[in-house]
């Protein structure tokens, strides 16, 4: 299935629209509210994945934090990333500072601990070419992201979008709002971490990669 459907791009001053409209102004009033506007229909929704694993690095250092990233959007122990997981090594060689090395070290087949082959598809994607349709897809079908952001890891799990519906030829798009993020190196409050689109810098994002896993 092609993950990057409609949907506009995401530019170094935050996301956009997925398909401009030159109706900025008036989304902007807006976004509190859920109600119909000539031909178009505007509401608020919120996509999360369900079922995450709550883990904590055992230290911040980058390395522990990429090996409980991934444990935690993959969450099956036989494929990641503990003693003889069949994605430990490869994610040991992989430069935690880089979700583009990483993407590059789990890429292509592994074997389980049994010898079974699985298949790994890395999707890593730069910050410019983030696609907000895309993004929403991802997490409406369970698949949480990791989100390179301001120099530290971060697990994408949940959006909140303002939803656009044209009433004459049905077309939808989409503006994102937040982005939830896990933090794996807390426990507590400090733990969930909002990247609010009107009051943080994108050009801080340098990229998000996710994973697809294909097992016997």
């Amino acid at each position: 299935m092609k993950l990057w459907g409609r949907g506009g791009r995401m530019n170094q001053s935050g996301f956009r629209r997925s398909t401009f409209r030159g109706k900025a102004a008036l989304l902007a009033a807006l976004l509190l509210s859920s109600l119909a506007y000539g031909q178009d229909y505007y509401s608020m929704q919120e996509v999360r994945v369900s079922g995450l694993p709550s883990l904590m690095a055992k230290t911040k250092d980058p390395a522990d934090v990429l090996l409980t990233s991934l444990d935690t959007v993959v969450h099956d122990r036989e494929i990641c990333c503990g003693r003889d997981s069949a994605l430990e090594d490869s994610a040991r060689r992989a430069d935690p500072t880089s979700l583009k090395d990483v993407a590059s070290k789990l890429q292509g087949r592994h074997l389980l601990n049994d010898g079974r082959p699985i298949q790994v598809v890395a999707d890593y994607t730069e910050a410019p070419a983030i696609n907000s349709g895309g993004l929403i897809a991802a997490i409406r079908g369970q698949h949480a992201l990791l989100f390179d952001w301001n120099t530290h890891l971060y697990v994408l799990y949940g959006v909140t979008y303002l939803q656009t519906v044209d009433n004459t030829d049905g077309t939808i798009t989409y503006s994102i709002q937040n982005l939830l993020l896990i933090d794996p190196r807390y426990s507590g409050p400090k733990r969930e971490v909002v990247f609010h689109r009107e009051t943080d810098d994108w050009g801080q994002v340098r990229g998000m990669l996710q994973l697809s896993i294909t097992r016997p």
